[in-house]
């Protein structure tokens, strides 16, 4: 009984990764930077507070830091005229 439920654990979870990293392919580097923030920072305030409202400061600060980090890097670089990306 308990080697079924491990088999069927052991399938949603690769389930779900799957569908996690497939549904990020289309994100812009910027959904991928807060996004990115967002899941750091969530993790962290609950670590540090041990509660719901710990983690959503901390999403809310990781989701702000994720769009800072990406308007840093897009000073670093310009497309071309054949939508190449440049770096200066």
């Amino acid at each position: 009984m308990q080697l079924q439920t491990l088999k069927r654990a052991g399938v949603a979870s690769a389930l779900a990764l799957t569908l996690t990293t497939a549904g990020c392919a289309s994100m812009s580097d910027t959904d991928r930077r807060v996004g990115t923030g967002i899941g750091v920072g969530a993790v962290t305030g609950a670590l540090i507070t041990g509660d719901a409202g710990g983690a959503a400061v901390g999403a809310a600060l990781g989701g702000a830091g994720g769009w800072l980090y990406d308007r840093q890097k897009k000073r670093r670089y310009y497309y071309d005229r054949h939508g190449r990306r440049v770096y200066r």
